[in-house]
């Protein structure tokens, strides 16, 4: 389908220069919401220890890539102002100025509040002054028994250079004294990462271990007098770059490009907001850190440890528990014995929606009732991110060992699984499957699985497409739509897509798909067109998209056209979000909305009003350059009314005033709606599908 991308030139009202949105600063506005859950009295006290855990994981990630990005950026020269308007340097010190901000914020939350709450529940997270008697003699012998011999204390002289300080460790600056000559030196103590970060000492009662650590110096350094020392952690540039000339042995090459992972220079330097100065110096000195760069945390660092709480037995103090159900359009009935997916296929297609949906029950079922259906002759299946103890790479290898063909377009440069992905694309090698590793230059991010069955009449292609990775596990924390068809046109798109993936097809047309790199940009701008005639002519008109990020200008220009024409627009976007919604003449017209929960919002759903005959499309891309132009991503037009009508309701709950959300103001401001005029909560989407699905249950999780 051809289609004319709509450029500021068509239209006689310039669009303003400072219509986007950072990206950098609205993620780091995403965070915030993020932060926001764990300072949120009215969630369970364990969710909220979860959500400062998440907190700090994602700003770790946000460091390694995207800050890293920046940085060599400006190592290179390359000074470009962004489209925000922002010149990387200036970027960058905006970056560090407001992560530290959030950074004393998150300290705040855990010291003035998680924590004196957790101690009135039984739960303490104790530093060593803090401790008793007789867990001081406990923790003691659990040093020398289970700490002491994989430490490795490193001096610092003239003859010991600086040890390289591996990224996101734990670490002890230690200064002592040599009694005789009084000569004062530096050590470094790496907290092993492979031990238990927080470490139990009675029911409930957690010790850090550089604490332990720090306590027992003087058995690292006997004879020495321990003067002081201070806890510290290094983030550094851990985004990969795999060259194209490597892509014929792309495998080794990202292999060695993961060693060298290790060693990329360092973006943030956090410290115990205590330490001396002269070690301060020294640190950013030997590691090459600017004062700017450096995080001066009151308490504890690295807070992805509170993932160890999760896992404590207080449902008391957790959300519900939720056990996701059979899909009613694959059977009204649970029961003991497994569905037949593909027989329910076979009758109608199947709108899946996760993790109300059942994965299990659901893909994972249709995928392993393949493999073990003698009229099934191949499974074809994209992997992006998938655990390595899955069922599903069961199933394939199972598949494969019972002689069916089967093929598996694996992504190994998904970022930070890219070993896991290496081991088991091996694991489905040696078992028989054709592996392949997508294309050259592009990710494959679409999520497909395709299934070839003889059918007795006829060859059936089954096809389950959908926005969430065939991965189990997060299959219960992450929200995604899937769909379950054998529409003709549908399999004979994916059977195609396919072979471009495995082969040399040059195949660009598809009947019910958008494929990136080359028309999904395309085809949203040209519906986006189709509904700004669509309201010239007097006819429904209207957009809405849900999504994790939306960042492509060349989109967004075409939403504010829309918008100045009269269209309305809706937008649900998870975390970065550059359109800058409500300004008067350029996008009055606009709202964002986001939400977070107890599940990660991760679907991506399109809708159009199509002049009465609405539109709606699913699949794997979000509005982001990488989506659009560097990966193979796939959305699938839905054929069915009622799913159709299911995904405009999900949106018409989401922008309802009576639920609660974060609102996007035109200065790039997030602000918190959740309690009505009257002070009561707005209702939580998320729970209002998990009492739907338990009502029609008639069961209570």
């Amino acid at each position: 389908m051809s289609s004319q991308v709509l450029r500021p030139e068509h239209s006689d009202v310039p669009l303003p220069d400072d219509r986007y949105l950072d990206r950098e600063l609205s993620w780091l506005a995403f965070n915030e919401r993020v932060l926001e859950l764990a300072e949120d009295t009215e969630l369970p006290l364990l969710e909220r220890t979860k959500f400062l855990a998440i907190f700090a994981s994602n700003l770790d990630e946000f460091f390694m890539v995207r800050v890293a990005g920046l940085k060599r950026r400006i190592a290179t020269g390359i000074a470009v102002k962004s489209p925000s308007g922002f010149l990387p340097r200036d970027l960058l010190d905006g970056i560090y100025a407001r992560t530290a901000e959030l950074m004393d914020r998150q300290a705040s939350v855990l010291q003035n509040d998680l924590q004196p709450l957790l101690a009135e529940q039984g739960i303490h997270i104790l530093r060593w002054d803090d401790t008793t008697d007789a867990e001081r003699v406990a923790l003691g012998q659990f040093f020398l028994d289970k700490v002491f011999p994989v430490l490795t204390p490193l001096a610092v002289d003239p003859a010991h250079p600086f040890p390289y300080i591996s990224g996101l460790s734990l670490n002890l600056a230690v200064v002592v004294r040599n009694p005789t000559t009084g000569m004062e030196l530096f050590a470094r103590v790496k907290v092993p990462p492979i031990l238990q970060r927080l470490v139990p000492v009675g029911s409930s009662r957690f010790v850090a271990l550089e604490d332990i650590i720090a306590a027992h110096l003087s058995e690292l350094f006997p004879g020495m007098e321990i003067l002081q020392h201070h806890i510290f952690r290094v983030t550094r540039n851990e985004d990969l770059e795999v060259e194209e000339d490597d892509a014929e042995n792309l495998l080794l090459a990202l292999e060695r490009e993961l060693m060298r992972r290790r060693f990329g220079p360092p973006v943030r330097l956090e410290v115990e907001q205590t330490i001396d100065p002269y070690v301060m110096d020294l640190l950013e000195r030997e590691l090459g850190i600017g004062s700017n760069e450096v995080m001066h945390i009151p308490g504890i660092l690295d807070l992805t440890a509170l993932w160890a709480l999760a896992g404590l037995p207080r449902d008391d103090l957790k959300f519900d528990a939720f056990l996701p159900r059979t899909s009613r359009e694959i059977s009204d009935i649970e029961s003991s014995s497994p569905p037949d997916v593909l027989e329910a296929m076979r009758d109608h297609e199947i709108l899946l929606h996760h993790p109300y949906d059942s994965f299990s029950t659901s893909v994972q079922r249709f995928l392993e009732q393949a493999a073990t259906d003698p009229k099934v002759l191949a499974i074809k299946q994209t992997l992006y991110r998938t655990s390595g103890d899955s069922p599903i790479i069961d199933a394939l290898v199972a598949a494969a060992e019972a002689g069916k063909q089967v093929l598996a377009i694996v992504e190994i440069k998904a970022r930070f699984d890219e070993q896991a992905n290496i081991d088991w694309a091996r694991k489905l090698e040696q078992a028989g499957c054709h592996v392949v590793y997508g294309l050259v230059g592009l990710k494959t991010h679409c999520k497909l699985s395709m299934v070839v069955r003889d059918d007795g009449d006829q060859l059936r292609r089954y096809v389950h497409l959908g926005t969430g990775n065939y991965h189990p596990k997060t299959a219960r924390l992450y929200e995604d739509v899937g769909l379950l068809t054998t529409d003709d046109e549908v399999c004979a798109d994916v059977a195609r897509l396919f072979n471009v993936l495995s082969g040399y097809s040059m195949e660009s047309e598809f009947q019910r798909l958008l494929v990136a790199p080359n028309s999904v940009r395309s085809g949203l701008i040209e519906r986006i067109e189709r509904e700004i005639d669509h309201h010239q002519n007097g006819r429904p008109a209207g957009v809405r998209i849900k999504c994790n990020s939306i960042v492509d200008e060349v989109t967004l220009d075409a939403l504010y056209r829309a918008s100045q024409a009269g269209v309305s627009i809706d937008i649900w976007v998870r975390g970065i979000c550059a359109i800058r919604p409500g300004v008067p003449g350029l996008s009055e017209n606009i709202r964002v909305r986001s939400t977070l929960g107890r599940f990660l919002e991760h679907s991506r759903v399109y809708e159009f009003s199509n002049g009465g005959t609405r539109e709606v499309w699913i699949g794997s891309a979000d509005l982001m350059h990488r989506n659009l132009d560097r990966r193979i991503e796939v959305l699938a037009r839905l054929g069915n009314s009622r799913h159709v009508r299911k995904l405009s309701e999900l949106i018409d709950l989401a922008f309802d005033p009576g639920t609660a959300s974060w609102h996007l103001g035109s200065d790039g401001e997030w602000v918190r709606v959740h309690l009505s005029h009257d002070g009561q909560p707005l209702r939580d989407i998320q729970a209002v599908l998990i009492a739907r699905q338990v009502r029609r249950l008639g069961t209570v999780s």
